[in-house]
């Protein structure tokens, strides 16, 4: 089958080459490229290197060399087109089916683009007309050069109904591309028209700097204050940051990038020379451009405008990224002063003004710390407790496990300082005791020395853990459902990762091995926690299997409940503040998994 370099190229640009090869082989970062272990032959040193930015991989001991393609069929046994295919369904596209509809579609597009540069010609050149003095003063007025103007290829619209169909029509451009395009619009009832009608232009590239799009500033008093071109075939507006195009390659030797809300925030940074700032088009940084900007550097900077709105933007940006974080992929939040965005900031305060913002901007966890708490921990349970909810809803949101954890325990050490002191000081007497060869004492703490009481979700967490430490062969039964967890904790989060893991390499492993191995690898902190269980007997080394797997699967089932229980309570918050069907409908399938769990209860309790 034939793909067209169209659709190859799009799917290159949604597919990370270093998330694929980095499924295989471990990759660090090592400036512009990543380094690992050729998995094409044995070595120790590594030597095989992966460049996201030229899109192929390179071993110098072997010579393998190749694309994202290459890989994938070189390491899974795979043909081309079963290549493409694979890769396509991982990011959601569709493969062409057929190849002459294909060549069809990469004529379009071609033919789209050529009308898009006409049209991008057509504004810059009624810019510099009289009848653009106008947007020209305007331009100047907010402090931009012609270099500038010429460099981001800045137009404008003349006023009047047919301007640009005129200018098309003299360079035989079909009409109906031109709609398709997005430039002109066709009314049902009526005449052809501009889409586009008295407003500066502002060219919007892909990135190879081809022009798919265009953004619209009305010079009068006219709604909407900024107009962009509707969907196309060649133009997405939640997969597009305006600037890329200039700023990758900035961006790639800063080593950073700077997020900022519209094109004139771009446009200026980029004359005061921050060369490497993009901008979403109009909404919220979606998921696919937060993507984006991690194919580029990994820990991107936003820096939206200091008032209600841009903070809005920054807490919407901040929820998008969560799912997807990685250990060394990131977001820093750059605040600036009520009132200012960054073109007003550079303009009034200057460069130095601008990069002590940049210098102290915030990681993400600090954004979502502040944005819950206004920088002050609740004294009053009850609210200390809602807090605790909310920093809990927003760790549920990760995905990655290691990246989770320490989130996790950033929030915990945070809203329970008194609680993380005092498990910091036992931690060091079981080291203490643990180095002479000694079992820690059983020491009895009067409630006034020792920290908060432990959350009963907590301690079901150690119980949990406890019956696969006592009852190794418990794992066959449990393992699966151990696996899916998310521990409060993360140092029993880790030990639970380890746990499983070591079971999974040693079956057949015996308790006093499985301990041994934990000690060995400093988990014997949580082991004296998980150990001590004296309210359920089901979790002894004493008890029997079949007693410690029903005695553990009642705990789940019971733990199982609890967090629905609080997902409903939150759906139920969600619905009354925001009533969609969509949140009725996820209220509604919760309830029903609540009532099912409570049957099987039932049903378990009636047969013993």
């Amino acid at each position: 089958m034939a793909f067209s370099e169209q659709f190859l190229d799009e799917l290159r640009g949604r597919i990370g080459l270093v998330d694929v090869i980095g499924r295989r082989v471990k990759l660090t970062r090592k400036g512009r490229e990543h380094l690992g272990l050729c998995p094409f032959h044995k070595e120790k040193t590594p030597s095989f290197t992966v460049n996201e930015e030229k899109g192929f991989y390179h071993c110098f001991g072997c010579q393998a060399h190749g694309s994202v393609f290459d890989f994938v069929m070189e390491t899974e046994g795979l043909n081309f087109p079963e290549a493409v295919e694979k890769l396509a369904a991982e990011t959601g596209m569709e493969v062409p089916r057929d190849s002459l509809k294909s060549s069809e579609s990469q004529k379009q597009r071609q033919t789209l683009l050529d009308v898009t540069e006409i049209a991008a010609q057509s504004f810059e050149k009624a810019l510099h007309m009289p009848e653009g003095k106008a947007a020209h003063d305007y331009l100047v007025g907010r402090g931009l050069s012609e270099e500038t103007i010429r460099r981001f290829r800045l137009g404008f619209a003349p006023p009047g109904r047919h301007h640009l169909r005129t200018a098309l029509a003299r360079e035989n451009v079909d009409t109906k591309q031109a709609i398709v395009a997005g430039l002109l619009i066709q009314p049902d009832n009526g005449d052809l028209y501009d889409r586009f009608r008295g407003r500066v232009m502002f060219p919007i590239c892909d990135r190879r700097g081809r022009v798919v799009a265009f953004g619209g500033r009305t010079l009068g008093e006219g709604q909407p204050k900024y107009l962009n071109s509707p969907e196309t075939p060649l133009f997405h507006k939640g997969a597009t940051l305006y600037g890329m195009h200039l700023a990758g390659p900035a961006a790639r030797k800063a080593e950073t990038m700077l997020v900022t809300e519209g094109y004139m925030d771009v446009i200026a940074l980029a004359q005061a020379g921050f060369e490497h700032v993009v901008a979403p088009l109009g909404t919220a940084l979606t998921e696919d451009q937060i993507q984006l900007l991690w194919k580029v550097v990994p820990e991107p900077v936003l820096c939206f405008d200091g008032d209600n709105a841009g903070q809005r933007a920054a807490a919407k940006a901040a929820g998008r990224a969560l799912p997807h974080l990685k250990p060394g992929l990131g977001l820093r939040f750059a605040v600036l002063p009520s009132g200012e965005d960054p073109d007003t900031l550079v303009s009034r305060q200057g460069l130095t003004a601008m990069k002590a913002i940049l210098d102290a901007a915030l990681p993400l966890s600090e954004v979502l710390w502040h944005n819950e708490t206004g920088g002050r921990i609740p004294s009053a349970a009850e609210d200390r407790a809602t807090l605790e909810h909310k920093l809990n809803k927003h760790t549920r949101e990760i995905q990655d496990p290691i990246v989770r954890a320490h989130f996790s325990r950033v929030f915990g050490e945070r809203l329970w300082p008194q609680q993380v002191a005092g498990d910091h000081y036992r931690s060091r007497q079981r080291r203490s005791w643990t180095k002479r060869g000694a079992r820690g004492p059983n020491i009895h703490i009067t409630p006034s020395e020792t920290a908060p009481v432990k959350a009963a979700s907590e301690r079901h967490e150690e119980l949990l853990l406890a019956v696969v430490v006592n009852h190794p062969a418990a794992v066959d039964d449990v393992g699966e459902d151990l696996g899916k967890m998310r521990f409060s904790s993360p140092e029993l989060d880790n030990t639970r990762q380890e746990v499983l893991k070591t079971l999974a390499e040693n079956p057949g492993l015996e308790r006093g091995a499985l301990i041994t191995h934990l000690i060995r690898h400093g988990h014997e902190g949580i082991l004296s926690c998980i150990l001590d269980v004296e309210a359920y007997g089901f979790a002894k080394p004493g008890a029997p299997l079949d007693q410690a797997v029903s005695g553990w699967n009642e705990l789940f089932r019971r733990r199982q409940r609890q967090d629905l229980v609080e997902e409903i309570e939150e759906a139920k918050r969600a619905s009354q503040e925001n009533p969609s069907e969509e949140a009725r409908a996820r209220l509604n399938v919760l309830i029903k998994q609540k009532i099912r769990l409570d049957e099987e209860e039932s049903v378990s309790t009636a047969f013993g």
